[in-house]
Order: C-alpha cells, then structure tokens, then sequence
C-alpha cells in the first residue's frame, strides 16, 4: 500500500520596516501645500506667496525654506539654515538636561532605642541630604518585644519631624507597615 504525504509550504512575506519619520519641522520638497505666509532672510513677513516661489528664494540665497507655524493657515514658513536651527535645538535639549535635578530617596534606618549620639550622627546625614535636594526615607525597625513599644517609634519619628520642620515637609505620615514603621520628607523649596 502506498501512503501519500501531503506536503505543506509556508510562504514568508518579505520584512518591511515602517516609514521612517522625520524628526524636526518639515522643509524644502517636503511642504507640499499651494501658498505658504513666507518670511525672508530678513525676517521681514512678504505675506502669502506660492511655494514655489519661496523654494526658488531659499535655494537662491542657498538655504532652506522651513516650516515654523504649521498650525496656521497658511502654514508660516522661514527661510533659513535648518542644519545650525537643529544644532541650536540639539544644544537647546542638551542644556536643560545638565540643569535638570535627579531627586533621589536616602533611606536612613533607624531602631526605637537608639543612642542620642547615633541619632544626632543620623540627623547629620538627614540635612546633608536635604542640602543636596534628595528625598528621606526614615525606616524604624522593631525586633522581638520591641513591638509592644511602638508609641516609643512614633515619638522618635515625631521628633524628627519637629528638628527638620524648617527645612522639610513630611510627604508619607508616618505609618506601620510589619515590623517597620516608615516616613518619608521631603526637602522645602
């Protein structure tokens, strides 16, 4: 007896990667619209001219004639270097980034019995911290019978608050979550 085999194909189409999108306003060949409100060299507004005629300025003066209000009607276009105006923008970008703060949470651990020395060591790291910015995590740790004596936590976690109220907020009450009971300040300003 002879069994056929039925033979299955799969057929794979080819990838084709979606259209790239340009970044930035469109330029040159890419604004496609009848009449643009055309700006010159200048920065004098020559009120609404046919694109062609604004393309043929620009590539005279050997610039680029650049959307800047693509929004109005009809779109306001400028002619200028658009290599030096995504420079600009670039540096622009790269500028507020170095001025942007990055807030980072410190946790400090503290226990219900601690030290007057350690605490007061501990309160020096907590307003070195609100110097630089950064948020505080106070962390209480209650082991074994410690527990029992968690009104002992909240004064010192109250008492914290009371030595940094001039210079933080409380941003989380204090609040008991297991065996630890936390609170987060926040710097003033």
């Amino acid at each position: 007896m002879c069994r056929q085999q039925q033979e299955t194909t799969t057929i794979r189409r080819p990838f084709r990667a979606p259209p790239v999108q340009k970044e930035g306003p469109r330029s040159n060949k890419d604004i496609r619209i009848p009449f643009v409100q055309l700006i010159d060299i200048d920065g004098q507004n020559r009120g609404p001219t046919p694109t062609a005629d604004a393309l043929a300025m620009a590539e005279e003066a050997g610039l680029d004639l650049v959307e800047i209000v693509p929004t109005a009607n009809p779109p306001v276009c400028k002619i200028l270097d658009l290599g030096k105006l995504k420079y600009e923008g670039q540096k622009k970008a790269a500028e507020q980034r170095k001025r942007q703060k990055i807030i980072e949470v410190k946790e400090i651990k503290m226990r219900p019995n601690i030290d007057d020395h350690d605490y007061e060591t501990k309160m020096k790291a907590v307003r070195r911290f609100f110097e630089d910015g950064d948020k505080v995590k106070l962390t209480l740790r209650f082991r074994g019978r410690e527990m029992a004596h968690q009104d002992l936590g909240m004064l010192l976690l109250n008492r914290v608050r009371d030595e940094t109220a001039e210079i933080a907020k409380v941003e989380a009450e204090p609040k008991l979550e297991g065996r630890q009971m936390m609170m987060v300040l926040a710097p003033r300003g």
